[in-house]
């Protein structure tokens, strides 16, 4: 299967926290920018960061005993690199909102997760499984 890129444009509080998270801590890389947005290179797909007013209350939905924010985003690694991240973030002082652990054991789709917020509060979630190909399954 070949992965399409693809484009997702998110609120956050201003460019320059945005920045210093995304490529300091995550490692993505800068694209385009301007005064109120930057593009970002996010595991290969381009996501945009809009400088804009946050004050949306958060809601939450149980999702295998967790509190999952609705509004999230993030992304799905082979299961290596997912370890390793979750160690640079560890080792970065990042707070996980809901730490790494798996998700739907011996069940099909059984998935390491975890989930952390950048500074403009915006959830993230990064996944992984040990079959890729049971991505979509049920």
């Amino acid at each position: 299967m070949t992965t399409i890129p693809f484009h997702l444009a998110f609120p956050v509080r201003d460019i320059e926290s945005t920045r210093r998270f995304y490529v300091e801590q995550l490692g993505c890389s800068v694209g385009r920018e301007a005064e109120r947005w930057i593009d970002l290179d996010f595991f290969g797909h381009q996501i945009s960061a809009h400088v804009a007013e946050l004050d949306e209350p958060e809601k939450h939905n149980e999702v295998d005993g967790d509190a999952v924010p609705v509004r999230h985003f993030g992304a799905v690694l082979p299961w290596p690199r997912w370890e390793a991240l979750a160690d640079r973030l560890r080792q970065h002082g990042v707070d996980f909102l809901i730490p790494p652990r798996i998700r739907f054991e011996g069940e099909p789709g059984e998935q390491g997760t975890f989930f952390i917020r950048d500074p403009s509060g915006n959830a993230l979630e990064f996944k992984t499984f040990r079959e890729a190909e049971r991505l979509f399954q049920r």
